[in-house]
């Protein structure tokens, strides 16, 4: 929803709001922040406010360090779980240079401009993600543990799902913030839940993403809970995936409608482009070490296939109509940067239509019980170190992503790897690293 100035302001006076926070994401994914006096903000709007980007991970060195921090107006929300007097409210923001140049690691501004291509050639998005999270008790202290909330199962209902009330606070908490759960659910882990977005603008759902992680990390802190977003938390049980769904419009029409029956050029052009790069993107949409234990087991997909229905392929074309009408990609995962997951996805998916990649069959089958190897498919990277090697030798990520994001990404990555091989116990490094932080 588009908001002026004049109309934030009048909404700030009438509602006794504070602070305001404006926030942005590193290139890692985690969201970042620097709250201001609500009497600043027009100051913000017009000038900006000023960041150490140095103190980033990947950001800017020390020479080059200051970022200027812009609001997006219409990225305004309450956050309904901060006090009812002076209470506060949260802008996503712009990252620019001082001379106003667009910063290079901005996520939404990389999102942004993958739009604006798009359009330029007629086409639009809608993305509509699913994400899954798992809730765990606390200890005395309010520390997190590794015992989950409850022990249910896939839609489950109370008694047996303890998290039931919490799920609703969340997406009451989320429609207070503007935004639009569709659907929530108990998931197969114990503890384990999703909750599943209207379909929005790429952009708006990435944003939705990043509010969707803060408010129910918010709402299990005040029931006494921890929330996490990491892909395998428990060795024993199912990961936590971050699905992602895609329609493709040109004028106004969705052409993944009727694909089933009547697959149009361009809707199987994109979706073979998803499949072409996919391997290649892994290293953004599955940045931990641990994410890659969650792939190939649980309904996580192994192998670069597609079909209609089968959830055991890494997309899947679900049965629905009109609007409804998707591609899924069920790689990806929560820990990663939504808007470089989404961006590289569409780019991905255009690719393949200016290429008129052809489109593999389809992979009926159970990927899970049968041999991969007797079909010839591609095996998504077994670990961050092989999908770190393809990322860093792809031609499609440098002309999507730049240098001055994919090199400290990558070099990163490695390190934290590294670090990963060589401890005595990867587990132990995975939750001792991730598990309080994601």
């Amino acid at each position: 929803m588009s908001h002026s100035l004049s109309e934030i302001l009048q909404f700030i006076e009438e509602n006794d709001i504070k602070f305001i926070r404006l926030a942005f994401c590193d290139i890692f994914g985690v969201q970042k922040n620097i709250a201001i006096m609500s009497s600043q903000l027009t100051h913000a709007v017009e000038c900006g406010v000023s960041f150490d980007a140095s103190a980033i991970g990947g950001f800017s060195n020390v020479a080059e360090s200051d970022l200027f921090l812009f609001p997006d107006l219409d990225t305004f929300s309450l956050l309904p779980w901060r006090p009812s007097q002076g209470c506060v409210a949260r802008f996503f923001c712009h990252i620019k240079y001082p001379d106003g140049r667009p910063f290079e690691g901005d996520g939404r501004y990389l999102l942004r401009q993958v739009m604006t291509r798009a359009a330029g050639k007629g086409y639009s998005f809608r993305v509509g993600p699913e994400c899954e999270f798992y809730l765990f008790k606390t200890d005395e202290a309010g520390e997190p543990t590794l015992e989950p909330h409850d022990q249910a199962g896939y839609f489950d209902i109370a008694p047996m799902d303890r998290g039931e009330n919490v799920r609703r606070e969340i997406c009451l908490t989320l429609e207070e913030m503007g935004i639009q759960p569709e659907r929530s659910h108990h998931e197969q882990g114990p503890g384990q839940n999703e909750i599943d977005f209207h379909c929005a603008s790429p952009l708006r759902a990435a944003d939705d993403l990043m509010a969707l992680r803060t408010a129910v990390k918010a709402v299990a802190a005040g029931s006494g809970l921890y929330a996490s977003f990491l892909p395998k938390p428990l060795d024993k049980a199912s990961g936590s995936g971050l699905h992602i769904n895609l329609s493709l419009y040109r004028n106004g029409k969705n052409l993944y409608e009727d694909f089933a029956l009547h697959p149009k050029e361009e809707a199987a052009a994109f979706l073979a482009g998803v499949l072409r790069y996919v391997s290649e993107i892994t290293a953004f949409a599955n940045p931990l070490p641990g994410s890659y234990l969650r792939l190939g087991k649980s309904e996580a997909p192994a192998a670069v296939n597609w079909s209609c229905q089968n959830r055991s392929t890494l997309v899947r074309v679900p049965a629905a109509s009109g609007g409804d009408c998707r591609i899924e990609v069920r790689s990806p995962d929560p820990s990663c940067n939504p808007y470089f997951t989404i961006a590289l996805l569409l780019e991905a998916g255009l690719e393949g239509i200016e290429k008129k990649l052809p489109l593999s069959p389809p992979s009926d089958f159970n990927t899970y019980t049968e041999d991969l190897k007797q079909y010839e498919l591609t095996v998504l990277p077994r670990t961050l170190g092989d999908a770190l090697a393809l990322a860093e030798s792809s031609a499609f990520i440098r002309r999507v992503l730049p240098e001055q994001l994919t090199i400290p990404y990558i070099q990163q990555k490695r390190l934290e790897f590294g670090q990963y091989e060589n401890a005595g116990g990867r587990r132990n490094y995975e939750i001792g690293q991730y598990f309080s932080r994601i």
